[in-house]
């Protein structure tokens, strides 16, 4: 009788096997889109007990995908993401692990027991003081590090704001003890998002981090400059956007300053307007990645935020995002040719949240490559709630039918 979930989970044949025992599972991994936090890698967390590790600390800062199942069972909030006892929170995850089988939680929660901590049994409320005691045992030697080191990870680049003072950065690479690379991802969305509520305050830190006064796009953009610079001295080499809506519309440098000052005066902004802001930043950006030779990220397709009233008592990316059903292939193609125009498309990665864009996105990045640049625009891994078995192999089958996945830089 086979072993559950045993070292050939999902090996269905000998070719699979041989593939994977022989080839991938030995190879490094370089993660370009993580939520990591560089403090926690710098200072070698060491995580006080499994719940911390597993489902957050209480600071509503965790694993999403856990709370949304914790919710469904119908837990209080403060017991899935806020302040409650460490073992009760854990307990009540164990005690619904049958409920998540035919969810690939069930399946990541036996894997993450197995490969961290060498605990293979099946996880049940009649093991769960074991597995507990067990797991914490373990996690004296497990720190934030060794988690990586255990499993190849050769680089992470994390999400920053374009505000971040990148310090935790720098003294990791100061830090010659420390055996994978830890880079900072460029994150502009609020230079972006003119619109929300939150970007005239978001400005006001970005004059502070640049030391002068922005009053115009122009100078926004010149700060943006400089944090691009600085980004580029501590390591970074990619950006990372979050385009909820892909929003463009030629415009002018003056129509596009008129929208900016509008949203530093909290004025309504039309869709209209937010096209053009928007996507004359989004040129402006491109063209400053492909002037350090960056690669910028599109991650596109997240309605956000749909629980209002969560929104007010625990903030946001606490759960409540969902998939975005909104038509932008016209939108996405005029942008990635405005910057085609003039020679300056950088290297860009395009994923899509909504399942149903996987055959147009992959269409539409054969259509801006360049002669000596490999997959120059292409379709990245399957993302978010995508981020499963049948997600994955939609994905890659959709690139091997209309793109070429021995070009996929992978994940």
């Amino acid at each position: 009788m086979e072993k559950f979930m045993d070292k050939d989970f999902l090996l269905d044949t000998e070719t699979a096997k041989k593939l994977y025992h022989e080839h991938a599972e030995g190879m490094p991994i370089i993660d370009y889109h993580c939520h990591l936090q560089p403090k926690e890698i710098y200072e070698n967390k060491k995580f006080k007990n499994l719940t911390e590790v597993w489902l957050g600390a209480g600071d509503r800062y965790g694993d999403h995908y856990k709370w949304r199942s914790l919710r469904a069972r119908g837990y209080e909030e403060d017991s899935i993401s806020g302040p409650y006892d460490d073992y009760q929170k854990y307990y009540q995850f164990v005690e619904s692990m049958p409920y998540f089988v035919g969810n690939p939680l069930y399946h990541w929660s036996h894997l993450e027991m197995q490969r961290y901590f060498d605990i293979y049994d099946i996880i049940t409320p009649k093991n769960a003081e074991k597995i507990w005691k067990e797991a914490n045992r373990k996690l004296e030697t497990l720190t934030a590090r060794e988690m990586m080191y255990k499993f190849n990870v050769k680089t992470v680049c994390t999400t920053d704001d374009p505000v971040d003072s990148l310090k935790w950065h720098q003294k990791m690479n100061e830090d010659k003890t420390l055996k994978t690379k830890v880079r900072p991802a460029f994150r502009p969305d609020k230079a972006i998002n003119v619109e929300l509520s939150w970007f005239e305050d978001w400005v006001h830190q970005l004059e502070s981090v640049v030391g002068f006064p922005i009053q115009s796009l122009n100078d926004l953009c010149e700060a943006l400059k400089q944090r691009i610079a600085f980004f580029d001295s501590m390591g970074s080499k990619l950006s990372d956007h979050a385009l909820d809506v892909v929003c463009y519309r030629k415009a002018t440098y003056e129509q596009a300053n008129e929208v900016f000052l509008k949203g530093m005066k909290h004025e309504p902004i039309s869709r209209e307007e937010e096209d053009m802001y928007k996507g004359y930043m989004l040129v402006f950006l491109g063209r400053e990645y492909h002037k350090y030779g960056w690669v910028q990220q599109y991650h596109i397709g997240a309605l956000r935020n749909n629980s209002k009233s969560m929104l007010k008592q625990i903030g946001p990316d606490t759960g409540f995002d969902a998939i975005e059903d909104a038509v932008y292939m016209e939108k996405l193609s005029a942008l990635l040719g405005a910057l085609d125009e003039t020679d300056q498309l950088p290297k860009t990665i395009l994923y899509c949240l909504n399942p149903r864009d996987n055959y147009a996105l992959t269409v539409l990045a054969g259509c801006f490559q360049k002669a000596g640049i490999k997959g120059r625009v292409q379709v990245g891994t399957a993302w978010w709630f995508l981020d499963q078995l049948d997600g994955m192999k939609q994905n890659m089958e959709t690139m091997m039918q209309v793109g070429l996945i021995a070009q996929s830089v992978g994940m």
